[in-house]
């Protein structure tokens, strides 16, 4: 094609059709890309041409001596051929496709002749009283009776050649080995395991995750019978039949990923163990749903009705998109407890993931442009739930009362609680902040001491959230009779808070400035603690008060007997109270039993050393070692009593 070149242009040519048969055949060799118009009056030649053809070969086989038929006699006969070719095989149950090559392509020429011979006939009825009216409406008859059965062969195909889709047996990168990110917060167990919330980006086109739905065996078949019926004027018939078999192929995928078909009202009403469950399930079908299965039945559309196949496409997978959504808008309007936070992100996640693809496959017109903004606000929806969470979250910290004082002065299971969730969700930094950035400054205001910290929506949130932490523990350790326990309790959660943020993917959010200012706080408690603890008691190893004694050396002595009897009196009081204290930290707890030992002991070896004359040795109930190995049994959350009788 393309190698003759018209001797004159084509409106010079008159009448002479071998000459305008050429100028065709060299305009088609110089353009390869035929317009919409072009195709169809190519369409309309060959539909011409094949009745030309087959007039005049019917016209050859009659004898001479019969005359020549007219036009309409040979329509008719050969209508009547065709007729029997088509009604014979219509009546046989049997799939023509299973049959064979031969009886498939008789069949195929068969349906073309009826369709080329119906066009004919339709230009020469435009007469309706003509004698050709009858003919046309029994070639009408029997082209829709062999496009029906063309529609069952077109749909046996498709459901005969179906692939599997084995989702558990995919393999292709998402965000986690699973799908499914997050791990459940722990008030007890600083060694969470967040390994499952690692995150990386996603980088895959649609082509990566191509599978064949429907052998590519038979995909050319499935091409033919759509393109006769197209040429036809079937085109309605075609879209509906494939539309209604995709659409039960795509529900059947979404019972196999055992995705329910949830109400809103049935999601509000649910458990929130079910409804985790439920959406770990969703985070991870929706991804393969859409970027494995729906694209891959985005290319067979593709494949089967080319150019023509959007509308197609968006009929046969609207529905389930749109289900797999609703899920997504039920869990957004539900209740906003701290625990959802996370599966929350995971959603908003996976939509943003699948965004580019939704936006790929649903271009620009009235049906694509729904399943893009009903994602969208859904996105919108989880992000605004997200927020309101973070909020709930907040509130349920500040509300969080205590009747009882927390046991042993320990760190509270709130402050593990908290700390453990917000360590888990750095994980989600990236998508924390692109939520966060639009929320209420008023919701995040922090005092003067929180200035200049890392300024990220997802760092002031989370200096909110460990500002409102503080603010109740100062509450909960009024709840302490002893206000050396008040400063001790405050020391201990305190320094819990500051170590999970230096030691933890939390540094990089609170930033070295919150943590100085933290470990400041819990020092100035820890030397708060130490003088409500060992003031009073170390005031009796001091020699201010013997000057007011007598000069008597019985006075002297008698004074320095009621001191001691004091001292060991209130130390080992401490000793009882103190030993069921508890520091699970073993630095804090060091740290404190030296510095406690520190200031003790050197009190007791100097005033005993001191006055070492005037004091008996039956009055030296203890020694500064035996105080030292006292001090040693301190915070270990085990209370313990010294013996009541003096040493020998």
């Amino acid at each position: 094609m393309g190698s003759y070149e018209p001797e004159q242009p084509l409106e010079n040519v008159d009448g002479d059709l071998i000459a305008a048969a050429k100028h065709i055949i060299w305009a088609l060799g110089t353009n390869k890309v035929l317009s919409k118009d072009e195709r169809k009056i190519l369409v309309e030649l060959r539909t011409l041409l094949t009745t030309v053809a087959m007039i005049n070969d019917d016209a050859e086989t009659v004898e001479p001596a019969e005359g020549a038929m007219n036009e309409t006699s040979e329509i008719e006969e050969c209508l009547n051929t065709v007729s029997e070719k088509i009604m014979k095989r219509v009546s046989d149950e049997s799939m023509i496709w299973d049959l064979g090559q031969e009886d498939t392509s008789e069949y195929l020429k068969a349906v073309e002749d009826v369709s080329v011979l119906t066009e004919k006939l339709e230009t020469l009825c435009l007469d309706k009283d003509s004698e050709e009216v009858e003919l046309l409406r029994k070639a009408r008859d029997v082209l829709q009776t062999a496009m029906e059965r063309l529609e069952l062969e077109f749909v046996h195909i498709m459901v005969q050649n179906a692939q599997p889709f084995e989702p558990e047996r995919m393999s292709f990168r998402s965000n986690d080995g699973d799908g499914i990110v997050g791990s459940p917060i722990s008030m007890d167990n600083d060694s969470v395991d967040d390994s499952s919330s690692r995150r990386e980006s996603v980088g895959k086109t649609l082509e990566d995750f191509i599978l064949d739905v429907v052998h590519p065996d038979v995909i050319p078949d499935l091409k033919k019978l759509a393109d006769l019926m197209l040429t036809s004027g079937y085109e309605q018939e075609c879209y509906q039949a494939y539309v209604n078999t995709r659409k039960d192929a795509l529900n059947r995928c979404l019972v196999i990923l055992e995705v329910e078909l949830l109400s809103i009202e049935d999601v509000l009403k649910m458990e929130w163990g079910s409804l985790d469950s439920q959406i770990r399930r969703w985070v991870w079908a929706i991804k393969k749903f859409v970027k494995v299965y729906l694209a891959s039945e985005r290319r067979l559309c593709d494949d089967i009705f080319g150019e023509l196949s959007h509308a197609c496409f968006i009929d046969a997978s609207k529905g389930c998109v749109m289900q797999l959504l609703s899920f997504g808008d039920a869990v957004a309007v539900s209740s906003r407890q701290p625990e959802k936070l996370f599966r929350i992100i995971d959603m908003y996640e996976a939509l943003v993931e699948i965004l580019p693809d939704i936006n790929f496959m649903y271009s620009d017109d009235e049906g694509g442009d729904s399943v893009r903004s009903e994602c969208l606000e859904v996105m919108r929806r989880l992000g605004d739930a997200v927020k309101a969470t973070f909020l709930e979250f907040k509130n349920a910290i500040a509300t969080n009362a205590s009747t009882n004082p927390f046991a042993g002065g320990g760190v509270h299971h709130l402050t593990r609680y908290v700390m453990n969730y917000i360590k888990l969700l750095t994980d989600y930094k990236d998508t924390l902040n692109l939520i966060l950035e639009d929320s209420e400054r008023q919701e995040n205001s922090m005092d003067d001491e929180n200035q200049g910290a890392d300024s990220t929506p997802m760092a002031s949130h989370f200096e909110s959230i460990t500002s409102t932490l503080v603010d109740n523990l100062e509450e909960k350790s009024n709840l302490y009779k002893d206000p050396a326990l008040q400063h001790f309790f405050l020391m201990n959660n305190i320094y819990y808070m500051a170590q999970k943020v230096k030691h933890s993917e939390l540094r990089d959010i609170f930033g070295n400035e919150w943590i100085k200012r933290h470990n400041a706080k819990f020092q100035q408690q820890a030397r708060n603690y130490e003088r409500a603890t060992w003031s009073t008691i170390l005031s009796f190893l001091k020699d201010d008060a013997l000057q007011n004694v007598g000069s008597s050396n019985s006075s002297t002595k008698n004074v320095l007997k009621e001191r001691l009897r004091s001292f060991y009196t209130a130390f080992e009081e401490v000793y009882k109270n103190q030993t069921g204290w508890l520091i699970r930290d073993p630095g804090l707890q060091e740290d404190l039993r030296i510095s406690t030992s520190l200031n003790v002991i050197q009190a007791y070896r100097t005033f005993v050393g001191r006055h070492a004359n005037d004091i008996s040795d039956k009055y030296i109930k203890y020694t500064a070692d035996d105080l030292e190995n006292f001090i040693l049994d301190l915070f270990s959350g085990s209370q313990k009593s010294l013996n009541n009788t003096y040493r020998k």
